[in-house]
């Protein structure tokens, strides 16, 4: 599996905003986020925050900018202009690694993409592994660096080697078994050996979202994650994610599911033409529309 490089040449930009002080209390936070493809302008220059433990539920209109939006939060597409924070670590700036950034953000798509020549185990496993194996060859790099430079130091100015308690057999083994223990909590640890082509919608998006988990994310970032589904798989798909907002963990997610959006989000936005016109808690933005917009949008699909 080989590492992407941290950003497109195109994401070289030529007109700034000029960057604002990060909120240190933001998990994520955009300033002036604008996206154009060619002339057309997706993102309207949106400036956001979203805090550890939110549930933002994402509604509008199709063509309305959301799963651009979304892909924004983790430069899976790049902003023409504007920024994005995560955790205080500017994303757009290309000094930053966004691969390392990446890690602790789960994304889940609406296709789930699964590697279909790969079991599901494989699948789950596939990321932590790689990452893991990562980390030990920086390691051993470092500590073969500090080796050779520590020959010439004095005594006292040596420098200490980092700790490797793990190697390759053991980073594999304990990606085994979080992936077994994941699949055992959504109950198909008995699918570990299938390939994906075998399974129903509903048990492939599962395991997407698992398999988004296993690297232990700060955030989940949902694109319209039942919209593939036949209606029948669309409710285990989201008792699993609201089974993750019980438990406290911070999500995006576009959806189409209003029904569960106003039970799970603790807010909720609407964009339209590129913005978000309206955002409230789900109380408000369902039970008292200001935005002639947002009433006419809930008028067609409450």
């Amino acid at each position: 599996m080989k590492d992407v490089k941290k950003h497109s040449p195109k994401f070289i930009k030529t007109e700034k905003t000029p960057v604002e002080p990060c909120d240190p209390d933001a998990l994520i936070e955009v300033q002036h986020l604008s996206k154009k493809y060619g002339e057309l302008l997706v993102l309207d220059n949106i400036s956001e925050k979203i805090r550890s433990g939110e549930k933002i539920a994402i509604i509008g209109p199709s063509g309305s900018g959301k799963s651009t939006f979304l892909r924004c939060l983790n430069v899976l597409e790049d902003p023409t202009d504007g920024y994005v924070f995560f955790e205080g670590n500017n994303l757009c700036d290309l000094k930053v690694d966004i691969n390392l950034q990446r890690r602790r953000m789960g994304m889940v798509f609406q296709q789930f993409n699964l590697f279909n020549n790969m079991n599901v185990l494989k699948n789950i496993t596939l990321a932590p592994i790689h990452v893991g194996m990562q980390d030990l060859r920086k390691t051993k790099r470092h500590n073969l660096k500090v080796k050779f430079l520590n020959l010439f130091r004095k005594e006292k100015d040596k420098k200490k080697l980092l700790p490797v308690q793990t190697n390759k057999k053991q980073i594999r083994a304990e990606a085994e078994e979080n992936a077994m223990r994941l699949l055992g909590r959504i109950g198909l640890a008995n699918k570990a050996n299938v390939y994906p082509s075998t399974l129903s919608g509903g048990q492939r998006q599962r395991i997407a979202i698992v398999r988004a988990l296993a690297m232990n994310p700060k955030v989940m970032l949902f694109d319209e994650p039942t919209s593939a589904l036949d209606p029948e798989m669309v409710g285990e798909v989201l008792q699993l994610i609201k089974e993750l907002a019980d438990e406290g963990m911070t999500m995006v997610i576009v959806t189409h599911e209003m029904g569960f959006a106003r039970e799970v989000a603790t807010r909720v936005f609407f964009m339209d033409g590129g913005k978000i016109q309206e955002q409230g808690t789900p109380a408000q933005v369902f039970g008292a529309p200001q935005n002639p917009r947002l009433q006419d949008f809930l008028s067609k699909v409450l």
